[in-house]
This record gives structure tokens, C-alpha cells and sequence, in this order.
């Protein structure tokens, strides 16, 4: 399987505005790919059409080798596809395990919390991603949070993980750390989308860039 996911001229329109003008772009398993550009170059439109969040007006999305068609972001995450927004998705008087359980079917939490918390551990642990599952997301840092918001993808099995902007609510440190991390999630095969328009986290953690400019793909190249 060359490819993890292919976009093939995906056009994405709002009321007076073209956001995505016939776009190309795939992604490989176990590569982080920076989808690069200004405000309003359309990258979180493109990944927000990847995620289910929209649906393209025309164009086709392949997924392991097969056309699909997301009707809601669930949809995408019960794919493996899964996106992690700059304003974060959580309920603050939940548990961050609460949080990542949440929509889960499995009732094994309310039954046997205590492994539950240990399974969570062990899979933030795995990737550098340091989380207290008993903690209330109220006591949590942005940083943490974000983490939070990794492992929930990660437990619900996406094996395509896009974060946009990740690096706008990170100390240097912290933006550190998770390019190691994500290095971790490449390496296991998984396939990564950063959207930036900062060329510096380009040329630190891409295997592959997409440069978008005014909705349309411009570029795409391999990092030298």
C-alpha cells in the first residue's frame, strides 16, 4: 500500500468563498506529512473534509485502497481517520479517562474502571504521552490537554491522526516533545498530518511537505 489516504481533486466551496480549489494530496503510512501555507490557504478546510467534518462538493477520498465517503467525523474515527482541533474537545468535569471512554460503547469502564485507567497508561506511555486518567481535565494544562486529545484518537484505533496547529498552544519544550512523539506514531506505522504555516516545524519533524496557497496545492515535496 503506497499510500495511507489520497485526496484526488477535492473541492470544498462556502457561500462566497472557493476553499479548496481541486486538490491533490496523500499520505503514506508511517510518515509525518506538513500540509504548510498561510491563514486562510485552506489547510484546515482540507483536513476538516478528511475528517468528516465537511463534505467535499467534488472529488474523491481513497483510504487503504478504497473510495470512502464520511457523513460525520465518527464516521472518520470509526474509519481510523481522527483530528485533533486547536480548541479541544473536552468536558471539564470528566476524568481524562472519562474523556477518552466517552462515546465508546464498551461498558468495561463503568464495570472495571481501574483497568481501564492501567490500559490507558500503557498506551500514552507507549507513545511519550505522559496522562493521569484519574485527574479532572479542570486541572489540566493546555499541553496536557492536548495529550488528552492524542491518546482519545489513539484508543479509538485512528490510524491517521491530523493535528491542526498543534504547536500554537505549546511552550518550545513542549512543541519538542511532541514532534518526538509524533516521530513515535510514524514509526509505528502510523500516518501524521501537521497543519503549520511555520516552515521551521517543517524542516524539524516532516518527512513530506504540501504547500497550499489561496485553496489550491502548489507544491509537494520531500523534506532534503
Amino acid at each position: 500500500m503506497e499510500y495511507l489516504v489520497e485526496m484526488k481533486g477535492v473541492t470544498k466551496r462556502f457561500p462566497r468563498v472557493l476553499a479548496n480549489d481541486r486538490v491533490d494530496f496523500n499520505v503514506r503510512p508511517g510518515e509525518i506529512h506538513a500540509l504548510l501555507g498561510e491563514n486562510g490557504s485552506g489547510k484546515s478546510t482540507l483536513m476538516s473534509v478528511l475528517a468528516g467534518l465537511y463534505r467535499p462538493d467534488d472529488g474523491q477520498i481513497i483510504y487503504k485502497g478504497r473510495p470512502v465517503s464520511f457523513r460525520s467525523p465518527r464516521d472518520a474515527i470509526r474509519a481510523g481517520i481522527g483530528m485533533v482541533h486547536q480548541h479541544f474537545k473536552l468536558v471539564e468535569t470528566f476524568t481524562v479517562a472519562e474523556n477518552i471512554i466517552l462515546g465508546d460503547r464498551n461498558i468495561s469502564f463503568v464495570l472495571r474502571p481501574a483497568a481501564k485507567e492501567r490500559e490507558l497508561t500503557e498506551l500514552s506511555a507507549r507513545f511519550g504521552l505522559a496522562i493521569n486518567p484519574g485527574a479532572y481535565v479542570w486541572q489540566l494544562s493546555v499541553g496536557e490537554r492536548q495529550r488528552v486529545e492524542i491518546v482519545k484518537m489513539l484508543y479509538r484505533g485512528c490510524q491517521l491522526l491530523i493535528l491542526d496547529e498543534p504547536t500554537a498552544v505549546l511552550t518550545p519544550q513542549e512543541s519538542a516533545e511532541l514532534f518526538a512523539n509524533l516521530r513515535r506514531m510514524a514509526d509505528d506505522g502510523r500516518g501524521v498530518v501537521m497543519i503549520t504555516h511555520k516552515l521551521s516545524e517543517v524542516m524539524a519533524v516532516a518527512d513530506r511537505v504540501t504547500v497550499l496557497r489561496g485553496g489550491r496545492a502548489v507544491a509537494a515535496m520531500t523534506r532534503g
